[in-house]
């Protein structure tokens, strides 16, 4: 019988990834998005299917999707610096309203849930790699504070529906991520540095440029999800790449890649910017069976013709969007 599948966030980077491949997988997708920071042309090669429905809808309020529901993947939510320190409100509101809200819906349903959680739970980290055992340093009242403590609550309420009403859950924690449809302009170093590289400006690097990421392809973030979903384990588990790089080093990699002749320049790091970024990943081997396949020279090759392909008006382009009611 064709498995319902619920998808939040669904109009975003790592949201439409998620029902391209729940699609391809034979499911009946549902994907659910207010649009405050996905974009429909994600997933418009999605509405002339059948197996596919799209309801424009905030998870913050009360959310009802009639029929049986088995799995449901809770992704919405401001997921960029830029966006959270513009909608602090409505960041702590996905991840505290939105949560509860889709934990009672797959109560209801009897479905399987997994959370979209993030590295960020571990804020500036003083271990290095972050296993999930590590709990984490973070600034519960810092401009990061209302995504990190909004993930932290959110991984804390699931938990709660799983201990107390047996709730089939699971949370994955999810490091930086890369690949075709993130949106330029969005705070984040990646789409950061290639904007500024085909708009032929400096490279901005925040700090010295030592402070190190690990970077995941799309495709390998998404085989990782889909194995957890599927599995019986509900503890968090850390998908992402291990393969370490300062943000300096980094940096030169995307000049060379692009071909252009800029220069770095530095700027002060942000309040609580994490020095440190990689994941152990010995649950995911362990557990799922799961490691990244594809390395960063390949990924960031097909991120850059994703990119090249967008018109000059979109690299030019900066968000302006309005939300001051989604403050409320």
């Amino acid at each position: 019988m064709q498995k319902r599948v619920l998808i939040t966030g669904a109009a975003g980077f790592l949201g439409s990834h998620l029902c391209d491949r729940f699609i391809k997988e034979g499911c009946h997708v549902i994907g659910m998005d207010n649009l405050i920071t996905g974009d429909l042309a994600n997933i418009e090669h999605l509405f002339k299917l059948e197996n596919f429905e799209f309801y424009n809808h905030d998870v913050s309020k009360f959310v009802h999707v009639p029929g049986q529901l088995d799995y449901i993947l809770h992704f919405a939510s401001p997921a960029s610096p830029i966006d959270y320190l513009k909608i602090p409100i409505q960041t702590l509101k996905v991840g505290s309203l939105g949560i509860h809200n889709l934990l009672g819906l797959a109560r209801a349903k009897k479905s399987r849930l997994i959370i979209a959680s993030t590295s960020e739970v571990y804020g500036d980290p003083a271990v290095n790699p972050q296993p999930e055992e590590y709990w984490g340093n973070v600034n519960p009242v810092g401009p990061r504070g209302v995504y990190d403590e909004a993930k932290r609550f959110q991984e804390a309420m699931t938990m709660a529906y799983h201990t107390f009403h047996g709730l089939e859950t699971r949370i994955v924690r999810i490091f930086n991520t890369y690949g075709p449809r993130m949106r330029l302009n969005d705070g984040r170093v990646l789409p950061a540095f290639i904007g500024q590289a085909l708009r032929g400006e400096d490279l901005t690097v925040f700090g010295d440029g030592s402070q190190t990421r690990s970077f995941c392809y799309v495709d390998d973030l998404v085989e990782g999800i889909y194995r957890l979903l599927l599995s019986d384990y509900a503890q968090p588990v850390n998908i992402g790449n291990p393969d370490e790089i300062t943000i300096g080093q980094f940096a030169e990699e995307i000049i060379k890649l692009t071909g252009t002749n800029q220069k770095v320049v530095y700027k002060p790091l942000p309040q609580d910017d994490p020095k440190q970024r990689r994941p152990d990943i010995t649950k995911a081997k362990e557990i799922l069976g799961w490691e990244p396949k594809v390395n960063r020279a390949e990924g960031l090759k097909i991120t850059y013709e994703y990119f090249k392909t967008l018109s000059k008006e979109q690299l030019d382009k900066i968000e302006h969007k309005d939300f001051k009611n989604y403050n409320r």
